[in-house]
């Protein structure tokens, strides 16, 4: 590419990733399909595939759910059902969507889907309101702190376009999340069939004055978002993924991803755990396109330290907020695997790049979403010895060595770990640090 051609080049479109969850009957696979037609994000050929096998089955109108019907076709065959993506532009903004499945028995999944997203959009339909599923994904949503949710109030069509029946599901949703403690938060009454405020504002919502769906896609601000509400954002850490050396050029690294803050040449920074903590000065920054000056949360980097120390593949590099290792923590926990965690049961805990034998030791409550009231905990029966699959608790696990652990921020910054089955290599749960 010449100066010149760089110099005209568009400058690339800033990027939202974003999940869609819902009930199996709220829409979703039509209100993706609707976004990923009206935003002309599909060829043509696609289209008129959709077009001949709407008419084969005898309806009038394409339905736009098949252009993401790979995972239905999944279930039909009984096979695993995984997180699908989507990618789609406007002239202002491209997007990342992680299309998740609906099922309960999926849950685990859209757990997956939200884990990366900076907004999630949960599916209702007006005809049903707030159900179960509902406040499962809004309970994850919280957890996770997204800090941004958008509720499309899904099949108004099916109610007449009734003001009514929105007000009061709208009313519901508020309810929910404002309990969950959820700070950003649309609702808007949707046709994913018509396409009424899905891409463009409809006509037969004269009673809803808000934007359209992708109108807030468009004008989401989910990082400033969530800064106001991080004062941590800027603290560095960088969890050790390998050491690189060199012995004929007495080259020395240490390399990671920056999982928050930012880091320059000069700094001081410490590396080791428990009492054994160490400062040292950072050298160099290098990264596979060159040296650098400084390095921000995203980065992959390689730091040169004033001096050789011994650190490995787990360690934690901060800056002066280094939190304290600790060999005890609670957690809430979600179930994402068939086969149970068992309380004081050995197991694996993947915190970053360090892995460290723990167990379970205690299960303090559990999260009653099927009882119709998430916010409210339930105490844990002291007969109760086991997480099984989409439970959602709080939980007391002890670590086998000191850990730096620190509460969970969003996005998975810090604070977020993995248990896995010591026998099987399967992940098993997925937790935050309380």
């Amino acid at each position: 590419m010449t100066a010149a051609t760089r110099e005209t080049a568009a400058p690339a479109l800033p990027t939202l990733r974003l999940c869609t969850a819902g009930s199996v009957d709220d829409g979703k696979s039509t209100f993706v399909g609707r976004l990923l037609h009206d935003t002309k994000s599909i060829l043509a050929d696609q289209f008129e595939a959709v077009t001949r096998a709407s008419t084969a089955r005898g309806l009038e109108t394409p339905d736009l759910s098949l252009l993401v019907d790979g995972l239905r076709a999944e279930r039909e065959q009984g096979i695993t059902i995984d997180v699908a993506y989507r990618y789609f532009a406007t002239d202002r903004r491209s997007f990342i969507l992680a299309d998740t499945p609906g099922h309960v028995q999926y849950t685990r999944n859209t757990v997956t889907g939200m884990s990366t997203s900076q907004l999630v959009i949960v599916l209702v339909d007006a005809r049903n309101g707030v159900i179960e599923q509902t406040r499962r994904h809004l309970t994850v949503a919280a957890m996770m702190d997204i800090p941004q949710v958008v509720v499309a109030v899904n099949k108004i069509d099916a109610v007449d376009f009734s003001e009514d029946v929105f007000a009061t599901v709208a009313a519901d949703i508020r309810e929910l999340t404002e309990g969950l403690g959820l700070r950003h938060v649309d609702v808007v009454p949707t046709s994913a069939l018509l396409g009424d405020n899905v891409v463009t504002r409809s006509e037969r919502t004269p009673w809803y004055h808000g934007p359209a769906v992708l109108e807030i896609l468009e004008d989401a601000r989910p990082d400033l978002l969530a800064s106001e509400a991080d004062d941590k954002a800027d603290d560095l850490r960088l969890p050790v993924q390998y050491v690189i050396r060199d012995h004929a050029t007495d080259y020395r690294g240490y390399a990671g991803r920056i999982t928050s803050g930012t880091v320059r040449v000069g700094d001081t920074v410490t590396v080791g755990t428990g009492g054994s903590v160490r400062e040292v000065a950072v050298t160099g920054i290098d990264t596979p396109d060159g040296e650098v000056a400084e390095a921000g949360v995203g980065r992959s980097v390689t730091l040169r330290l004033a001096e050789d120390i011994d650190i490995a593949r787990g360690d934690l590099i901060a800056d002066a907020t280094r939190p304290e290792a600790v060999t005890s923590l609670t957690a809430t926990v979600v179930q994402l695997s068939e086969t149970p965690v068992r309380l004081r049961s050995l197991i694996l805990l993947r915190y970053g790049s360090a892995l460290v034998r723990a167990r379970v030791d205690e299960i303090i409550r559990r999260t009653d979403i099927a009882g119709g009231d998430p916010v409210a905990d339930t105490a844990a029966p002291a007969d109760d010895t086991q997480l099984r699959l989409n439970d959602i608790a709080e939980v007391r696990v002890t670590l086998a060595e000191p850990l730096p652990v620190e509460t969970y921020r969003r996005g998975g910054a810090v604070g977020s770990f993995l248990l896995i089955d010591p026998q099987t290599g399967d992940t098993v749960t997925a937790g935050l640090v309380s």
